[in-house]
């Protein structure tokens, strides 16, 4: 099983450094007065990043406040 495991993160990782080398043209993002210019591959995993980010945040308010409200009062 680890064998399976193991391939399927070498293929992932594949895939990732063949997205890499295809999407390497840079890109100018402006935002109001600022901008920078940087990989349209690194622009797309920031973005990926900051959304698992929010994401995990999310479910975690999420899950505290389920928690919080099918707790029982103990007196």
């Amino acid at each position: 099983m680890r064998l399976f495991y193991m391939l399927i993160l070498l293929v992932l990782v594949g895939a990732i450094a063949l997205f890499t080398l295809q999407n390497s043209e840079v890109v100018t993002l402006r935002c109001i007065d600022r901008s920078v210019s940087l990989p349209m591959s690194y622009l797309i995993g920031g973005a990926y990043a900051l959304g698992m980010l929010s994401g995990w945040t999310v479910v975690g308010i999420f899950r505290r406040s389920l928690r919080h409200a099918t707790a029982r009062q103990v007196d």
